[in-house]
């Protein structure tokens, strides 16, 4: 760890206020960056911000463009930082245009570390909450907010702080009599997993507050009775805002009184519920929570198909919210499993009990849990060898069960898989044993492509039936991999075979497709690295299948360092969060079928150059394996 850098961001305000190991957990997590002077960083509401950024040295200043003429004019100087107002409040897209006045070298940090520390120290939000509260008297920030700019500003990414507050708070809230004891008031609040409960006199009015900082502030740090009637500790009067209220305004509200909560009333001023900091943050994404229930409680093909529609809207929110790239594969992935178990359970309930134990298996990227919005089908059925005269019957059964569920789910949105990995397709709606032979022969392939179309099958996972199934086909692979070592070489001269776009001198290499001009398929050079976590998570005897945990159980395993896995998890996080990004705006913005072509001239200067660092990552976890090769180590 390089104590200079612990040093400088320990004098960094607010990072000063955050315990050591915090700061040097967060040190760790920068990247250095150095720009020339007079060169246009980011675009007030088009740029999108990955990074917070600190200034290590030089000068460069900060505005709002209104009419041509500068507004908020400010300069960075040393330890100055940008970046935090417009992750926390404006869907990570910069609020000023940000441009160097001097050749200036920034400290960066990733944003879902930022967002991480957010949520773990109110005291850490608060700085950059008052400060974005002082801007908010300023015009230029009120006319950014409430929408008065040109239309085309009216259409940027500031929409969730105009929401309506009956849209975001709760309103399910605990009270109490005020003359109820302390003790019992807080008991009221653990039982109902409450952060406040609202005081009512005798006349059942509501007039106080009591919150969880009353309780360490007021009660805890002083020792006072906690048999007291909770009235003498309680806030009042109450800080109350009209459900038809916006969210910006909440927001100011809090930061004026400096409080988290706000009581939520109707036009009679009744209590409605409590809107807490929490709640303003979160309601720049849309509830996966909620999508979920409806997925479970739906009835029919028609509704879940009306859901699965929902996901590239409830993503591109969670996205502009700071969501990261691993936590969506899973949300996308969670949503897409509740999916096929409710039509495979229709198909079962339909066609009556299976005549054998049988796994419906997920492959592919499904299958290691990375699913993103542009996929289609990639399936398959192993069941149990049966007794000679009921093979027809057991296998006619299997094949029709596959073709209903690979058919709803095209239905709902899954489309079919182009080269037919199905469990639909006979080649693919097999027996225990026809499954072993088909591992045995691709372990025993002679020539690397042939492993090509195979790879897909190593990565696979239960979907619906019977684990033990997925289980005993698991433990073949491994045993049999023990036995043939030459596979790995076949895998890894496969996997070698291909290079990041990346030509001799670093730069970018593009090609021109019918859709699009000077682009780069994101998808290839993140398959390298799937390519390369596989080849060791199969040499190693991992069963995860997912990337990002085979990268960490590699590390536990002390087969990469912990220099090694921090690059390749972050390469390919920013690359698959470039990914799900460029897809959703297709599909949200454009209305158009998504992708994975990306045209870097549409992406940031920053963006471009940890897309770079993220190949060069790449190319050299491809140089490990190969010097495993030349040196026969561990691989033979």
């Amino acid at each position: 760890m390089n104590h200079q850098t612990v040093d400088f961001l320990s004098s960094v305000e607010p990072f000063d206020m955050l315990p050591e190991k915090e700061i040097a957990t967060a040190a760790q997590s920068l990247s250095h960056a150095g720009f020339p002077a007079d060169r246009t960083l980011f675009v007030q509401n088009k740029s999108y911000l990955n990074h917070i950024y600190i200034v290590s040295s030089g000068k460069l200043e900060k505005f709002i463009l209104e009419e041509e003429s500068k507004k908020l004019c400010e300069n960075l100087r040393e330890k100055s930082i940008y970046g935090g107002l417009s992750v926390l409040f404006n869907k990570s897209i910069s609020i000023r245009t940000v441009r160097t006045l001097e050749e200036s070298k920034l400290y960066l940090l990733p944003k879902e570390h930022f967002l991480d520390i957010c949520a773990r120290y109110p005291e850490f939000i608060q700085h950059f909450a008052r400060d974005f509260c002082s801007h908010m008297l300023q015009a230029p920030y009120q006319a950014l907010i409430t929408g008065s700019m040109d239309d085309e500003k009216q259409a940027s990414p500031t929409a969730f702080l105009n929401l309506k507050l009956r849209d975001v708070f709760s309103r399910e809230f605990a009270s109490c009599s005020e003359y109820t004891s302390i003790k019992e008031a807080a008991a009221l609040m653990r039982d109902n997993k409450k952060s406040a409960v609202v005081t009512m006199n005798a006349l059942d009015q509501s007039v106080g507050l009591l919150t969880d900082n009353d309780l360490r502030s007021k009660v805890v740090s002083r020792n006072y009775p906690v048999h007291n009637p909770v009235k003498e500790i309680a806030s009042r009067p109450l800080i109350t805002l009209s459900q038809d209220s916006q969210v910006f305004e909440a927001i100011i509200l809090m930061m004026k009184h400096n409080v988290k909560h706000l009581v939520i009333t109707d036009d009679w001023d009744n209590v409605l519920g409590i809107a807490t900091e929490q709640d303003l943050l979160l309601a720049q994404g849309r509830s996966p929570v909620y999508l979920m229930r409806e997925i479970q409680m739906a009835q029919t093909l028609e509704e879940l198909k009306h859901r699965q529609l929902q996901v590239p809207g409830m993503i591109k929110s969670l996205l502009d919210s700071g969501a990261r790239a691993g936590h969506l594969n899973r949300i996308i992935t969670e949503i897409s499993d509740a999916i096929l178990k409710k039509i495979a359970a229709w198909a079962t309930e339909e066609m009556g009990p299976a005549p054998a134990r049988f796994a419906f298996m997920i492959l592919g990227s499904e299958g290691r849990r990375e699913q993103t919005l542009k996929t289609d089908q990639d399936n398959a059925i192993v069941y149990d060898d049966v007794e000679q005269g009921r093979e027809k019957e057991v296998r006619e059964y299997f094949l029709e069960l596959g073709d209903r569920i690979c058919t709803r789910l095209d239905e709902v949105g899954f489309s079919f898989c182009n080269f037919g990995v199905m469990a639909r397709n006979p080649k693919w709606c097999q027996p225990l044993s026809q499954w072993k032979t088909y591992f045995w022969d691709w372990i025993h392939q002679v020539e690397p492509e042939d492993l090509l179309h195979s790879s897909i099958f190593f990565d696979f996972r239960l979907g619906y039936g019977d684990k033990r199934m997925v289980s005993d086909l698991r433990q073949y692979l491994a045993a049999s991999l023990g036995k043939w070592k030459g596979f790995f070489r076949h895998f890894a001269e496969n996997a070698l075979y291909f290079k990041p776009p990346l030509d001799f001198f670093g730069n970018l290499v593009l090609k021109n497709t019918k859709e699009k001009k000077n682009c780069l398929d994101i998808k290839q050079p993140m398959q390298l690295l799937v390519d390369f976590t596989r080849l060791y998570a199969l040499k190693y005897f991992i069963a995860e299948t997912n990337t990002l945990d085979r990268l960490e159980r590699l590390r536990q395993q002390g087969a990469l360092s912990g220099q090694d896995f921090d690059e390749l998890s972050h390469a390919y996080g920013f690359m698959m969060l470039l990914r799900l990004s460029h897809q959703a705006r297709m599909i949200v913005d454009e209305g158009k079928p998504p992708d994975n072509l990306i045209q870097p001239r549409m992406l940031t200067y920053i963006d471009r150059q940890s897309l770079k660092e993220a190949f060069k990552r790449i190319r050299t976890a491809q140089g490990k394996m190969r010097m495993e090769l030349t040196q026969d180590i561990g691989i033979s």
